[in-house]
């Protein structure tokens, strides 16, 4: 039996149910162009200089990137653009959507491959980005990058497990701040896992643990069988009274309380949370402040 479901009993005691608040404090927020509308009134539930990455969906053009950025750094958030790199059509585009985003006031952009099955450019995987250094030549000290604790259904997880050492090297040789953003998943253990084994290759990246935000359990299940949650499901599903919550909403109330815990026995094993706002940005910010009240000021 593993460590967090053993102490289950005690998952909501005081001071987990306070270290969970602190991590929700501290959490980033996934905003996407659909989105962008609600932020305004989003806004009151989120603190100063917090993390917002901004997704890139299909056919969104990099225009409308630069403009939701350039909003959040003058409300005084820390915008993180989504770069899928099979998307750039020549290293001219790269250094040219890099300069604007630092004019924009972006810090740290978040390179991913992209689920496209041939690049447009010169760029199919994010290594081949940071081997061109281009990242410092344009101001920037921080990168963050996929992680995928239960693998991904294109790719073996041997694949994803060197790719994620190799971005490591390749980004703390140059100096970079790296983080680690994660897929998101529904029982902590694949992440504890994930983050032991990076730890125990040396690995001194942040590690962000992604979860759902407040949403149809429907649409979770969707779109985590299109982006490779696969254990953390069947642990759902080994257990009625979860098999019983999939059939309306899903809250990340209890996976924090687990992730809490975990980091309560071993401070260095992660870095904090990253919320995907599935359900919508405004209710994702509520569901914040909620959860943990300071999260606001």
């Amino acid at each position: 039996m593993t460590g967090h479901i053993a102490n289950a009993a005690w998952a909501s005691a005081p001071e987990v149910t306070r270290d969970a608040a602190n991590l929700a404090r501290d959490a980033s927020l996934e905003l996407s162009a659909l989105e962008f509308p609600e932020f305004r009134a989003a806004r009151e539930f989120l603190r100063p200089n917090q993390r917002i990455y901004v997704s890139h969906l299909p056919r969104q053009d990099w225009a409308q990137t630069l403009a939701m950025c350039g909003a959040l750094a003058a409300a005084n958030f820390d915008p993180v653009p989504h770069i899928p790199v099979r998307l750039l059509k020549s290293q001219k585009e790269l250094d040219d959507v890099l300069h604007e985003l630092r004019a924009e006031g972006v810090r740290e952009p978040l390179l991913i491959s992209g689920d496209y099955t041939s690049a447009l450019g010169p760029f199919s995987n994010v290594a081949e980005v940071l081997r061109r250094e281009v990242l410092g030549i344009h101001g920037f000290s921080r990168v963050s990058l996929a992680g995928h604790p239960e693998a991904h259904p294109a790719v073996s997880a041997t694949v994803i497990r060197q790719a994620q050492l190799d971005k490591w090297l390749l980004g703390a040789a140059m100096g970079l701040e790296v983080t680690f953003v994660t897929q998101f998943f529904f029982a902590a253990d694949p992440f504890v896992q994930w983050a032991r084994d990076l730890r125990s290759a040396g690995v001194a990246a942040r590690l962000v643990a992604g979860l759902a935000g407040p949403a149809s359990t429907g649409k979770l299940i969707r779109l985590a069988k299109r982006c490779g949650v696969g254990p953390s499901i069947r642990a759902l599903a080994a257990r009625p009274a979860s098999m019983l919550k999939l059939l309306g909403e899903h809250s990340p109330d209890a996976l924090m309380r687990d992730l809490a815990r975990e980091r309560s026995t071993c401070g260095n094993l992660f870095d904090g949370v990253h919320l995907f706002s599935f359900g919508g940005f405004l209710r994702t910010a509520t569901w914040l402040r909620q959860f943990a009240p300071t999260a606001g000021g």
